[in-house]
């Protein structure tokens, strides 16, 4: 079974498609990837397997036949996490590489990956339009979104998944459920991290208060803890705190837009007189100024709509903004061991926090690989954590490709005979 492994990363489509052929004899023989750190730990992991760089250099003529294709190609034009550009972004129009290989060198059957924004894409155009050119090369094409979590990983991470397969459709639906939890795959013998956010946010609370808490100055309600409330940028009173609440519910209220006649954005500065009109003190400017000087709040214009951005308005008066970026803290997220993650993205799976002998750390590096479902002994030690975690974020979930990879193999084996083998091995698929 000869098969291409396209926009390969970490080899998780590689690993999934080999544990499905299981006794049967397949070989590889093309990768691409164009990241340099992902070259370097898919050929530490494949035995020095050759990698070549952007497909979009690649003549198609080169690359040596094969009977599959698998490509998880580059999700950002169509992520909600990105601009969703599609095809005006380059990434997007990646797909048309795939659609050059295919039609030149005519395989059997292909798997493809990408994130779940691709159905909803420009209101289901964009995979219409994807499903329509695969189908006009001669494939039976289906799709489906599956969640890993329902794969045996302790990961939600919801994607969608493409078929193509020139003898008959593969079904994707009726998969085995198998379930993990978080405790499932943690290293317990990896300390705790010391670091003075740690401190200062175990001064204030228990690790059990800690799991399943949100830690974000964006938001309000009960499963969420605000930089202020222990003490972060500097202590701070209770009148402040008060303030800082109403501040963090008013910000997001329509009629603030009207006044300064600009278009409502969610969020926005509130001058000290708007601030008076749902909080009054008579040390109001004292406390917003002090909450200014620590940190917790910004002095600055309302933002308005120009050229498809959002610009500072200097027309306008300054007004007073919690400081609410998602990357400001050091875990934003203490995940619960007896459950499972959210979708691991690379810009801040090191800020998911691990509550661990009475104190925090963020994911190791090798529990980010089980999350996936990678073996053991694959190797990422090489890498910074960074650097792993930013190909974990784009790498897909190894036990859903297995198990879509049978399904493609029994059509193998029931349309030509020649794979009888496989039977025995998807007997486990219901």
């Amino acid at each position: 079974m000869r098969f291409v492994d396209l926009f390969c990363g970490l080899g998780g489509m590689r690993l999934g498609f080999e544990a499905a052929l299981s006794s049967m004899s397949g070989v590889c023989v093309f990768a691409s990837e164009i990241k340099s750190h992902a070259v370097r730990a898919y050929s530490n992991n494949f035995d020095g397997h050759k990698v070549h760089g952007d497909i979009t250099a690649v003549n198609e003529r080169h690359i040596p036949d094969f009977d599959v294709l698998l490509a998880g190609f580059p999700c950002q034009a169509f992520s909600a996490a990105g601009k969703r550009m599609g095809f005006e972004d380059t990434r997007g129009t990646l797909f048309f590489d795939i659609v050059r290989i295919l039609k030149a060198k005519n395989p059997t059957a292909f798997i493809l990956e990408n994130v779940e924004g691709l159905v909803s894409h420009k209101n289901g155009a964009t995979l219409a339009r994807m499903i329509d050119i695969l189908k006009g090369l001669g494939y039976f094409v289906g799709y489906e979104i599956l969640d890993g979590k329902d794969f045996g990983l302790a990961q939600s991470r919801k994607r969608i998944y493409i078929t193509g397969n020139r003898q008959k459709h593969v079904v994707l639906r009726n998969f085995t459920e198998k379930t993990a939890v978080l405790a499932d795959i943690i290293e317990t013998d990896v300390p705790p991290v010391k670091s003075d956010f740690t401190r200062k946010l175990l001064a204030h609370y228990t690790p059990d208060e800690l799991i399943g808490k949100q830690i974000k100055d964006k938001r309000g309600g009960k499963s969420n803890i605000h930089s202020w409330d222990f003490a972060l940028k500097g202590k701070v009173t209770e009148a402040q705190k008060e303030l800082l609440g109403m501040l963090l519910k008013q910000r997001r209220n329509k009629k603030w837009a009207e006044i300064y006649g600009i278009d409502w954005m969610d969020g926005m500065p509130l001058t000290a007189d708007m601030i008076r009109t749902f909080y009054d003190s008579k040390n109001l400017r004292q406390m917003l100024d002090d909450l200014v000087q620590k940190g917790y709040l910004v002095l600055e214009h309302p933002k308005k709509k120009e050229g498809g951005r959002r610009v500072y308005d200097t027309t306008t008066e300054k007004g007073y903004n919690i400081v609410s970026g998602k990357l400001s803290f050091e875990y934003n997220k203490i995940l619960d061991p007896g459950g499972i993650t959210p979708t691991l993205v690379a810009t801040d799976a090191l800020r998911l926090g691990v509550c661990v002998r009475d104190g925090l750390r963020s994911l190791t590096v090798r529990e980010g690989l089980r999350l996936f479902g990678f073996p053991e002994d694959y190797d990422l030690d090489f890498l910074t954590p960074r650097e792993a975690f930013d190909l974990l974020g784009n790498t897909v979930c190894i036990p859903v490709i297995t198990e879509i990879s049978l399904r493609l193999l029994q059509t193998f084996a029931t349309s030509k005979g020649e794979l009888q083998n496989v039977a025995s091995t998807v007997g486990r698929v219901v």
